[in-house]
Protein backbone atom coordinates (compact mmCIF):
# COMPACT_ATOMS: atom_id res chain seq x y z
CA UNK A 1 0.00 0.00 0.00
CA UNK A 2 3.15 2.32 1.15
CA UNK A 3 4.69 1.82 -2.29
CA UNK A 4 1.34 2.28 -4.16
CA UNK A 5 0.45 5.24 -3.02
CA UNK A 6 4.08 6.95 -3.14
CA UNK A 7 4.65 6.01 -6.99
CA UNK A 8 2.76 9.66 -7.98
CA UNK A 9 5.73 11.28 -5.55
CA UNK A 10 7.44 9.23 -8.08
CA UNK A 11 6.00 10.16 -11.25
CA UNK A 12 5.10 13.51 -10.49
CA UNK A 13 7.93 14.61 -8.52
CA UNK A 14 8.10 18.50 -8.48
CA UNK A 15 5.11 18.50 -10.79
CA UNK A 16 2.43 21.40 -8.95
CA UNK A 17 0.23 20.56 -12.02
CA UNK A 18 -0.51 16.84 -10.95
CA UNK A 19 -3.64 16.64 -7.55
CA UNK A 20 -3.32 13.05 -5.92
CA UNK A 21 -6.16 11.13 -4.94
CA UNK A 22 -7.32 10.89 -1.68
CA UNK A 23 -5.16 8.71 0.06
CA UNK A 24 -7.46 8.00 2.80
CA UNK A 25 -9.82 6.60 -0.24
CA UNK A 26 -7.10 3.98 -1.56
CA UNK A 27 -6.42 2.83 1.76
CA UNK A 28 -10.33 1.85 2.18
CA UNK A 29 -10.20 0.25 -0.99
CA UNK A 30 -7.14 -1.37 -0.02
CA UNK A 31 -9.21 -2.47 3.44
CA UNK A 32 -12.08 -3.69 1.35
CA UNK A 33 -14.92 -1.20 2.10
CA UNK A 34 -15.42 -1.87 -1.83
CA UNK A 35 -15.40 -5.26 -2.67
CA UNK A 36 -13.52 -6.69 -5.79
CA UNK A 37 -10.88 -3.78 -5.89
CA UNK A 38 -6.87 -5.19 -6.01
CA UNK A 39 -4.21 -2.52 -6.02
CA UNK A 40 -1.22 -3.48 -8.41
CA UNK A 41 2.57 -2.15 -8.62
CA UNK A 42 4.85 -2.77 -11.40
CA UNK A 43 8.31 -3.45 -10.87
CA UNK A 44 11.21 -3.62 -13.40
CA UNK A 45 13.79 -6.29 -13.56
CA UNK A 46 15.60 -4.31 -10.65
CA UNK A 47 12.52 -4.39 -8.27
CA UNK A 48 11.91 -0.85 -8.62
CA UNK A 49 8.32 0.29 -9.16
CA UNK A 50 7.92 1.80 -12.56
CA UNK A 51 3.66 1.58 -12.79
CA UNK A 52 0.78 0.70 -10.59
CA UNK A 53 -2.97 0.35 -11.57
CA UNK A 54 -6.19 -0.82 -9.99
CA UNK A 55 -8.35 -3.92 -11.26
CA UNK A 56 -12.12 -4.28 -10.66
CA UNK A 57 -15.58 -5.49 -12.82
CA UNK A 58 -18.77 -3.43 -12.04
CA UNK A 59 -22.02 -5.59 -13.47
CA UNK A 60 -23.99 -2.32 -13.86
CA UNK A 61 -21.53 -0.81 -16.12
CA UNK A 62 -21.07 -4.18 -18.09
CA UNK A 63 -24.85 -3.53 -19.00
CA UNK A 64 -24.64 -0.62 -19.73
CA UNK A 65 -21.58 -0.65 -22.72
CA UNK A 66 -23.31 -4.03 -23.19
CA UNK A 67 -20.13 -6.84 -22.59
CA UNK A 68 -18.11 -7.63 -19.63
CA UNK A 69 -15.44 -5.65 -18.99
CA UNK A 70 -12.28 -5.65 -17.47
CA UNK A 71 -12.13 -2.53 -15.52
CA UNK A 72 -8.74 -0.62 -14.39
CA UNK A 73 -7.83 2.56 -12.63
CA UNK A 74 -5.62 4.88 -10.87
CA UNK A 75 -2.97 3.97 -13.19
CA UNK A 76 0.31 5.82 -13.52
CA UNK A 77 3.36 4.61 -15.10
CA UNK A 78 6.90 5.78 -16.59
CA UNK A 79 7.52 7.18 -19.93
CA UNK A 80 9.50 4.57 -21.28
CA UNK A 81 7.42 2.65 -23.79
CA UNK A 82 8.32 -0.80 -22.43
CA UNK A 83 6.32 -0.07 -19.17
CA UNK A 84 3.70 0.92 -20.46
CA UNK A 85 3.11 -2.16 -23.05
CA UNK A 86 3.88 -4.41 -19.97
CA UNK A 87 1.50 -2.64 -17.72
CA UNK A 88 -1.55 -2.62 -20.03
CA UNK A 89 -0.61 -6.04 -21.42
CA UNK A 90 -0.86 -7.11 -17.80
CA UNK A 91 -4.39 -5.19 -17.72
CA UNK A 92 -5.41 -7.19 -20.73
CA UNK A 93 -4.15 -10.31 -19.64
CA UNK A 94 -6.15 -10.34 -16.67
CA UNK A 95 -9.12 -9.69 -18.41
CA UNK A 96 -9.11 -12.39 -20.66
CA UNK A 97 -8.60 -14.65 -17.50
CA UNK A 98 -11.63 -13.41 -16.32
CA UNK A 99 -13.75 -13.81 -19.23
CA UNK A 100 -14.07 -10.67 -20.13
CA UNK A 101 -13.88 -9.12 -23.54
CA UNK A 102 -13.16 -5.33 -23.44
CA UNK A 103 -10.51 -3.75 -21.49
CA UNK A 104 -12.05 -0.02 -19.88
CA UNK A 105 -10.55 2.78 -18.01
CA UNK A 106 -8.79 4.72 -16.22
CA UNK A 107 -11.71 4.82 -13.80
CA UNK A 108 -12.26 5.39 -10.43
CA UNK A 109 -14.19 3.41 -10.04
CA UNK A 110 -17.12 4.42 -12.68
CA UNK A 111 -16.97 6.88 -15.33
CA UNK A 112 -18.97 8.89 -13.17
CA UNK A 113 -17.09 8.83 -10.08
CA UNK A 114 -13.74 9.52 -11.33
CA UNK A 115 -10.34 8.97 -13.56
CA UNK A 116 -10.10 9.53 -17.74
CA UNK A 117 -7.14 10.27 -19.18
CA UNK A 118 -5.89 14.55 -20.61
CA UNK A 119 -5.44 14.64 -24.17
CA UNK A 120 -4.62 18.47 -24.44
CA UNK A 121 -4.60 21.32 -22.25
CA UNK A 122 -1.54 20.08 -20.31
CA UNK A 123 0.10 23.80 -19.13
CA UNK A 124 -3.47 24.23 -16.82
CA UNK A 125 -3.17 22.07 -13.36
CA UNK A 126 -5.36 19.33 -12.41
CA UNK A 127 -7.97 19.83 -9.57
CA UNK A 128 -10.11 17.47 -7.28
CA UNK A 129 -12.16 14.95 -8.97
CA UNK A 130 -10.26 15.47 -12.26
CA UNK A 131 -7.54 14.63 -13.90
CA UNK A 132 -3.98 15.53 -14.85
CA UNK A 133 -1.06 13.50 -16.81
CA UNK A 134 1.70 13.72 -18.96
CA UNK A 135 1.39 14.45 -22.26
CA UNK A 136 3.01 10.73 -23.07
CA UNK A 137 -0.21 8.81 -21.37
CA UNK A 138 -2.86 9.35 -24.39
CA UNK A 139 -0.35 8.53 -26.85
CA UNK A 140 0.79 5.00 -25.34
CA UNK A 141 -2.57 4.27 -25.04
CA UNK A 142 -3.33 4.95 -28.27
CA UNK A 143 -0.46 2.49 -29.70
CA UNK A 144 -0.97 0.05 -27.89
CA UNK A 145 -4.69 -0.12 -29.15
CA UNK A 146 -6.69 1.60 -26.87
CA UNK A 147 -9.58 3.29 -28.62
CA UNK A 148 -11.26 6.96 -27.12
CA UNK A 149 -14.55 6.57 -25.40
CA UNK A 150 -16.99 9.33 -23.62
CA UNK A 151 -14.54 12.31 -25.08
CA UNK A 152 -15.27 15.33 -23.20
CA UNK A 153 -13.93 18.37 -21.76
CA UNK A 154 -13.37 20.07 -18.58
CA UNK A 155 -14.08 23.84 -18.20
CA UNK A 156 -12.86 26.84 -16.44
CA UNK A 157 -15.18 29.99 -16.34
CA UNK A 158 -14.36 33.63 -15.05
CA UNK A 159 -16.64 34.66 -11.73
CA UNK A 160 -17.71 38.33 -13.75
CA UNK A 161 -18.61 41.31 -12.00
CA UNK A 162 -21.55 41.48 -14.16
CA UNK A 163 -24.98 40.91 -13.63
CA UNK A 164 -25.85 37.41 -13.08
CA UNK A 165 -29.38 38.27 -13.75
CA UNK A 166 -28.15 39.54 -17.42
CA UNK A 167 -26.15 36.39 -17.96
CA UNK A 168 -28.67 33.81 -16.91
CA UNK A 169 -32.10 35.28 -17.91
CA UNK A 170 -34.92 33.70 -16.11
CA UNK A 171 -38.70 35.25 -15.60
CA UNK A 172 -39.03 35.46 -11.91
CA UNK A 173 -42.88 35.75 -12.60
CA UNK A 174 -42.87 31.74 -12.98
CA UNK A 175 -41.63 31.20 -9.52
CA UNK A 176 -45.54 32.04 -7.77
CA UNK A 177 -46.65 30.49 -11.00
CA UNK A 178 -45.04 27.51 -10.86
CA UNK A 179 -44.84 26.89 -7.45
CA UNK A 180 -41.11 27.36 -7.35
CA UNK A 181 -38.44 27.13 -4.41
CA UNK A 182 -34.67 27.27 -4.69
CA UNK A 183 -32.68 25.79 -1.73
CA UNK A 184 -29.58 25.47 -0.86
CA UNK A 185 -26.72 23.35 1.26
CA UNK A 186 -27.47 23.12 5.37
CA UNK A 187 -24.69 21.25 6.74
CA UNK A 188 -26.74 20.49 9.39
CA UNK A 189 -28.80 18.62 7.44
CA UNK A 190 -27.07 17.16 4.37
CA UNK A 191 -28.01 13.44 5.94
CA UNK A 192 -31.24 14.87 4.66
CA UNK A 193 -30.78 16.47 1.44
CA UNK A 194 -28.18 13.78 0.12
CA UNK A 195 -30.99 11.25 -0.72
CA UNK A 196 -33.16 14.42 -2.51
CA UNK A 197 -29.88 15.02 -4.39
CA UNK A 198 -29.41 11.45 -5.29
CA UNK A 199 -33.35 10.81 -6.45
CA UNK A 200 -32.34 13.89 -9.08
CA UNK A 201 -29.03 12.74 -10.08
CA UNK A 202 -29.78 9.24 -11.10
CA UNK A 203 -33.06 10.55 -13.32
CA UNK A 204 -30.99 12.99 -14.65
CA UNK A 205 -28.24 11.49 -15.59
CA UNK A 206 -29.67 7.74 -16.54
CA UNK A 207 -29.71 8.71 -20.27
CA UNK A 208 -26.39 9.33 -20.19
CA UNK A 209 -24.09 6.67 -22.00
CA UNK A 210 -21.17 6.12 -19.26
CA UNK A 211 -23.56 6.36 -15.89
CA UNK A 212 -24.81 3.42 -13.89
CA UNK A 213 -27.30 4.70 -11.06
CA UNK A 214 -25.86 5.46 -7.80
CA UNK A 215 -26.56 3.33 -4.51
CA UNK A 216 -27.23 5.61 -1.36
CA UNK A 217 -23.79 3.54 0.07
CA UNK A 218 -21.92 4.45 -2.92
CA UNK A 219 -23.30 8.40 -2.68
CA UNK A 220 -22.24 8.35 1.44
CA UNK A 221 -18.79 7.15 0.26
CA UNK A 222 -18.06 9.91 -2.28
CA UNK A 223 -19.33 12.62 0.04
CA UNK A 224 -17.79 11.53 3.50
CA UNK A 225 -16.06 14.96 5.09
CA UNK A 226 -18.33 16.74 2.02
CA UNK A 227 -20.11 18.93 5.42
CA UNK A 228 -16.75 20.10 6.84
CA UNK A 229 -15.96 21.10 3.24
CA UNK A 230 -19.07 22.66 1.47
CA UNK A 231 -19.55 26.20 1.04
CA UNK A 232 -23.89 25.68 1.70
CA UNK A 233 -24.00 28.36 -0.87
CA UNK A 234 -22.94 26.27 -3.81
CA UNK A 235 -25.11 23.79 -3.26
CA UNK A 236 -28.55 24.42 -4.87
CA UNK A 237 -31.48 22.76 -5.81
CA UNK A 238 -35.01 23.83 -6.87
CA UNK A 239 -38.47 22.22 -6.05
CA UNK A 240 -41.65 22.47 -8.32
CA UNK A 241 -44.86 21.88 -6.23
CA UNK A 242 -42.59 20.42 -3.65
CA UNK A 243 -41.23 17.99 -6.10
CA UNK A 244 -37.10 18.23 -6.41
CA UNK A 245 -36.45 18.77 -9.72
CA UNK A 246 -32.78 20.18 -10.61
CA UNK A 247 -30.28 20.65 -8.59
CA UNK A 248 -25.82 21.95 -8.94
CA UNK A 249 -23.03 20.88 -6.06
CA UNK A 250 -20.23 23.08 -6.37
CA UNK A 251 -16.78 23.00 -3.92
CA UNK A 252 -14.82 25.19 -2.93
CA UNK A 253 -11.64 24.26 -4.85
CA UNK A 254 -8.69 22.68 -2.05
CA UNK A 255 -6.53 20.89 -4.61
CA UNK A 256 -3.75 23.24 -3.77
CA UNK A 257 -4.12 22.04 -0.39
CA UNK A 258 -4.67 18.53 -1.47
CA UNK A 259 -1.52 18.57 -3.31
CA UNK A 260 0.21 20.13 -0.79
CA UNK A 261 0.03 17.15 1.92
CA UNK A 262 0.04 14.83 -0.78
CA UNK A 263 -3.31 13.29 -0.66
CA UNK A 264 -3.09 12.99 2.90
CA UNK A 265 -6.34 14.30 4.31
CA UNK A 266 -5.92 12.98 8.03
CA UNK A 267 -7.59 14.27 10.36
CA UNK A 268 -4.50 16.94 11.49
CA UNK A 269 -4.99 17.87 7.70
CA UNK A 270 -8.55 18.02 7.62
CA UNK A 271 -8.51 20.35 11.05
CA UNK A 272 -5.23 22.47 9.18
CA UNK A 273 -7.90 22.77 5.88
CA UNK A 274 -10.65 23.83 8.20
CA UNK A 275 -8.64 26.66 9.80
CA UNK A 276 -7.08 27.97 6.74
CA UNK A 277 -10.45 27.48 5.01
CA UNK A 278 -10.72 31.09 3.56
CA UNK A 279 -7.44 30.77 1.38
CA UNK A 280 -9.66 28.38 -0.50
CA UNK A 281 -12.14 30.19 -1.27
CA UNK A 282 -10.99 32.10 -4.53
CA UNK A 283 -12.22 29.29 -6.28
CA UNK A 284 -14.88 26.81 -7.25
CA UNK A 285 -15.23 23.24 -8.60
CA UNK A 286 -18.67 22.44 -9.88
CA UNK A 287 -18.78 18.39 -9.45
CA UNK A 288 -22.55 18.13 -11.16
CA UNK A 289 -25.77 19.37 -11.87
CA UNK A 290 -28.77 18.16 -13.71
CA UNK A 291 -32.51 17.79 -14.31
CA UNK A 292 -35.15 15.26 -14.19
CA UNK A 293 -36.07 13.83 -17.96
CA UNK A 294 -39.57 15.24 -17.85
CA UNK A 295 -38.35 18.90 -16.79
CA UNK A 296 -35.63 19.36 -19.00
CA UNK A 297 -35.76 22.50 -21.54
CA UNK A 298 -37.61 24.23 -19.18
CA UNK A 299 -34.98 26.72 -18.06
CA UNK A 300 -34.52 25.26 -14.52
CA UNK A 301 -30.79 24.82 -14.27
CA UNK A 302 -30.69 28.46 -15.87
CA UNK A 303 -32.45 29.79 -12.79
CA UNK A 304 -30.23 27.68 -10.88
CA UNK A 305 -27.12 29.22 -12.79
CA UNK A 306 -28.22 32.78 -12.15
CA UNK A 307 -27.90 31.92 -8.60
CA UNK A 308 -25.47 29.66 -8.74
CA UNK A 309 -22.99 32.81 -10.24
CA UNK A 310 -24.79 35.20 -7.73
CA UNK A 311 -23.74 33.35 -5.05
CA UNK A 312 -19.81 32.75 -6.31
CA UNK A 313 -19.87 36.30 -6.95
CA UNK A 314 -21.18 37.57 -3.41
CA UNK A 315 -19.14 34.84 -1.55
CA UNK A 316 -15.37 36.27 -3.67
CA UNK A 317 -15.19 33.60 -5.70
CA UNK A 318 -12.76 34.62 -9.12
CA UNK A 319 -13.00 31.71 -11.17
CA UNK A 320 -14.93 28.04 -11.04
CA UNK A 321 -14.30 25.04 -12.91
CA UNK A 322 -16.23 22.02 -13.99
CA UNK A 323 -15.59 18.41 -13.96
CA UNK A 324 -15.57 16.81 -17.76
CA UNK A 325 -18.86 17.34 -19.85
CA UNK A 326 -18.96 15.13 -22.84
CA UNK A 327 -18.53 17.18 -25.95
CA UNK A 328 -22.27 15.79 -27.38
CA UNK A 329 -24.25 17.22 -24.35
CA UNK A 330 -23.79 21.12 -25.82
CA UNK A 331 -27.24 21.91 -22.86
CA UNK A 332 -24.81 21.40 -20.30
CA UNK A 333 -21.47 23.39 -22.03
CA UNK A 334 -24.06 26.13 -22.68
CA UNK A 335 -23.56 27.53 -19.00
CA UNK A 336 -20.33 27.74 -19.13
CA UNK A 337 -20.27 29.46 -22.55
CA UNK A 338 -22.84 32.18 -21.01
CA UNK A 339 -20.34 32.40 -18.20
CA UNK A 340 -17.32 33.65 -20.53
CA UNK A 341 -15.54 30.16 -20.06
CA UNK A 342 -13.48 28.18 -22.07
CA UNK A 343 -12.62 24.09 -22.59
CA UNK A 344 -9.83 23.45 -20.21
CA UNK A 345 -8.51 19.97 -20.79
CA UNK A 346 -9.43 17.00 -23.65
CA UNK A 347 -10.68 14.27 -21.69
CA UNK A 348 -11.04 10.74 -22.39
CA UNK A 349 -11.41 7.48 -21.04
CA UNK A 350 -9.98 3.97 -22.92
CA UNK A 351 -11.48 0.81 -24.21
CA UNK A 352 -9.65 -1.81 -25.96
CA UNK A 353 -11.06 -5.28 -27.31
CA UNK A 354 -9.60 -8.06 -25.63
CA UNK A 355 -10.17 -11.12 -28.74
Amino acid sequence: MREFLAFTSQVYESEPRYIPVVRQQVRGWFRGDVPGVRLFVLRDGSGEAVARTTLHTDPKFDAKLGRPLQLFGLTEFAGEDAVSEALFEAICAAGRDNGKESAFGPVSLLPNQAGGVITAGYDDRGFIDSAWNYPYYPVAYERFGFVRRFEADTWICPVAAGNPDHTFVFDDARMAVEDLVVHRGDKRRIGEQLPILRGMLNASFAQLGYYTEISAEQLTRQTDGLAYLMDESLLLYVTKAGRPIAFVLCLPDISEFVASVRGNLSLPNQLRLLLTRSRYRREAVLIIKGTVPDEQGHGYLRLLSRELLRNLGGNGYQAMRSTYVERSNTGSAAQYIAMGGRPLHAYTFYQKDLA
